[in-house]
């Protein structure tokens, strides 16, 4: 079995590869993914198909080169991994580009995904949406 972190390492490498099935296949079907208040996209999200039409399906349909490049991935034991990056893309509606931080929880149970929460600069992402 793989460890946690990677597990976590194999979904981020799925995203830069834009495999969105590699991205799905960690999510327990019922994980429990919670995209921050004030995010585009917030809520929080049951089962991997939910995941997949309410955060990615929005996410590739409204952005160009949308991407979260992950700097660091850190396994803290007890089921829980944080990974720290950037989001980017340009919001194909006004043309606006945008860059912001994140961190991820991601919390696991027997290899798989059960819960994940996003941090981010929500006020940036907006920023990028409005004419």
């Amino acid at each position: 079995m793989n460890s946690d972190l990677e597990v976590i390492k194999a979904h981020y490498a799925a995203s830069d590869r834009g495999d969105l099935p590699g991205m799905l296949a960690p999510l327990a079907a019922d994980v429990a993914w919670t995209e921050m208040a004030g995010f585009p996209y917030a809520g929080t999200y049951i089962g991997p198909e939910s995941v997949r039409d309410n955060v990615f399906g929005r996410l590739a349909a409204e952005w160009d080169d949308y991407t979260a490049t992950v700097a660091e991935v850190i396994g803290l034991g007890g089921g829980v991994v944080i990974g720290i990056g950037a989001y980017s893309g340009t919001f194909r509606a006004t043309g606006n580009a945008m860059s912001a931080r994140f961190v991820h929880v991601w919390r696991l149970a027997a290899g798989r995904v059960h819960q994940f929460e996003q941090f981010t600069d929500t006020a940036l992402v907006q920023t990028a949406m409005r004419p």
